[in-house]
C-alpha cells in the first residue's frame, strides 16, 4: 500500500522540535585515553545553542565504561560482566559531572538517566520512563541518558546505546536520531580497505542492503555501523529520521540540524504521525473499554486534548496501567485508542470525577489525565 504522507528527509532536520544525539565511547574517550573533555565541550556548546533555539535535546551518552577503564588504567575492554559493571560504576560519575560542567557555562540543568530494557519492555516502567523524560525537557532540562552498565546483566542489556539511542527517539516520538562516530557516515565498502568506497548519502532505513555494507564495532564500544543501521529501522518505526555522521567534525550537530548534507541520512517509511497512529491503532491488543460522555468526545476529536476522568462515565474491563484501551461513545462507535495511565479499578474510581479529586479520591496522582494526548490517537471512522 502506498503510503501518501511525505517521506521525512533533511528538511526533518532543519524542522525538527525534538532531538535525540547519541555520542559513542570512541568519540567521548578520544579511543580509550580517558574522557576527551574539550570535544565534550564543544558538543555541549552545540547542544546548548540547540536548546536555546527552542529545539528539545536529549542526550544519550556512552562513555561510562571506557572512562572507567581509563581510571582503572585498564588497556583492554573485559569480557566478565561484573569487570564491567566495575568500571561503569568508576567512570559515571566522572561522566556525568564533565557533561553538568559544561552545561552549566550556558545555564543549562542536566538529569541523569540511567535505564535498562527491563524499563522499557515493562509497561508500568516504560510509562514511568516516559513522563520523567518528558516532564524534564517540559522544564528545559536536557536528560542525559545511559544503560545502567552497573546493574545490567547478559539478559536485560541493550547491547549497545545506538539501540538505547533509536528506543529513547521511540518513547519520546523525537524527530530525528541524530548518531555520532568516528566514520563520516555509512560507506558502500570499509573505507578501511576499500579506498574506493563510497560514501551512502541517504537511503531509506529499511533498505535490507544496507546491512550488508555495515561493519562490526570497535575496540571500546559494543556498536559498529551494523548496530547503527539496526537503531535507525527501530527510530523508523516512530517516524524519526536518522543521521550517521562524524562526531569530529567541527559544528556537526549545528550543520546537521540546519539541513546541510553531511553523513548519511535514513529516511523512516512513514512520516511520524502516520507511523504513530499504525502503532496505537493496530498493534497493541485492547484490554478494556472507556466509555465517553458527548463532551470528552467532541473535546478528543475537536482539539485533540488528552482525556480527563470526568468525561468517562463507564469503566470495562480488566486491564493495567500501561494497557490500550479503547473509548467509545455512548453508542458503542470507537473514537479513541490509547495507553491508560491507571488500572481498571482505579479507573472505575475516578470515572466522572474531576482531575483535582484523584488524590482525595486514591491517595496518590500517577497522572492528571487518563490517558496523555500523546499517548492516544482519535480514530476518524472506525466501526465498535
Amino acid at each position: 500500500m502506498v503510503n501518501n504522507e511525505q517521506q521525512p528527509g533533511r528538511e526533518a532536520l532543519s524542522q525538527a522540535r525534538r532531538v535525540v544525539v547519541k555520542i559513542g565511547s570512541s568519540l567521548l574517550t578520544n579511543d580509550g585515553r580517558g574522557l576527551d573533555e574539550a570535544a565534550i565541550g564543544d558538543w555541549v556548546d552545540q547542544i546548548a545553542a540547540l536548546h536555546h533555539r527552542g529545539v528539545e535535546v536529549v542526550l544519550v551518552s556512552s562513555g561510562a565504561v571506557a572512562a572507567g577503564m581509563s581510571r582503572l588504567g585498564w588497556q583492554a575492554r573485559p569480557g566478565e560482566v561484573h569487570e564491567l559493571q566495575a568500571a561503569a560504576a568508576v567512570g559515571q560519575n566522572g561522566l556525568t559531572q564533565c557533561y553538568e560542567q559544561h552545561f552549566a557555562r550556558h545555564d543549562v540543568l542536566t538529569a541523569q538517566i540511567l535505564l535498562t530494557h527491563d524499563d522499557l519492555s515493562n509497561r508500568k516502567r516504560y510509562l514511568n520512563a516516559l513522563s520523567a523524560l518528558r516532564t524534564l525537557v517540559e522544564m528545559r532540562a536536557v536528560p542525559v541518558v545511559n544503560e545502567n552498565d552497573t546493574v545490567v546483566t547478559d539478559e536485560i542489556r541493550f547491547g549497545d546505546n545506538d539501540t538505547l539511542g533509536a528506543l529513547v527517539a521511540n518513547l519520546l516520538e523525537a524527530d530525528a536520531l541524530l548518531l555520532l562516530t568516528d566514520q563520516e557516515g555509512l560507506f558502500d565498502a570499509d573505507p578501511r580497505h576499500d579506498p574506493d568506497a563510497g560514501l551512502i548519502a541517504e537511503g531509506r532505513a529499511d533498505d535490507p542492503r544496507l546491512a550488508d555494507v555495515a561493519g562490526g564495532g570497535g575496540a571500546l564500544g559494543r556498536g559498529g555501523m551494523s548496530t547503527k543501521v539496526r537503531a535507525a529501522r527501530l527510530a523508523a518505526r516512530s517516524g524519526a529520521v536518522t543521521v550517521i555522521a562524524s562526531g569530529r567534525r567541527p559544528g556537526v550537530l549545528t550543520q546537521l540540524m540546519a539541513g546541510e548534507p553531511l553523513g548519511t541520512l535514513l529516511r523512516p517509511v512513514q512520516a511520524p504521525l502516520a507511523a504513530r497512529k499504525r502503532w496505537l491503532a493496530g498493534h497493541l491488543r485492547v484490554r478494556g473499554t472507556l466509555t465517553l460522555d458527548a463532551g470528552a468526545v467532541q473535546v478528543l476529536r475537536e482539539r485533540g486534548s488528552s482525556l480527563l476522568s470526568v468525561g468517562v462515565s463507564r469503566v470495562q474491563g480488566a486491564f493495567r496501567r500501561g494497557d490500550m484501551v479503547a473509548c467509545v461513545d455512548a453508542r458503542g462507535t470507537l473514537v479513541a485508542k490509547g495507553l491508560i495511565n491507571y488500572g481498571a479499578d482505579e479507573a472505575r474510581t475516578l470515572a466522572g470525577q474531576p482531575s483535582d479529586r484523584i488524590e482525595a479520591l486514591l491517595g496518590y496522582v500517577e497522572a492528571s489525565s487518563l490517558i496523555h494526548r500523546d499517548n492516544l490517537v482519535v480514530i476518524r471512522t472506525a466501526s465498535p
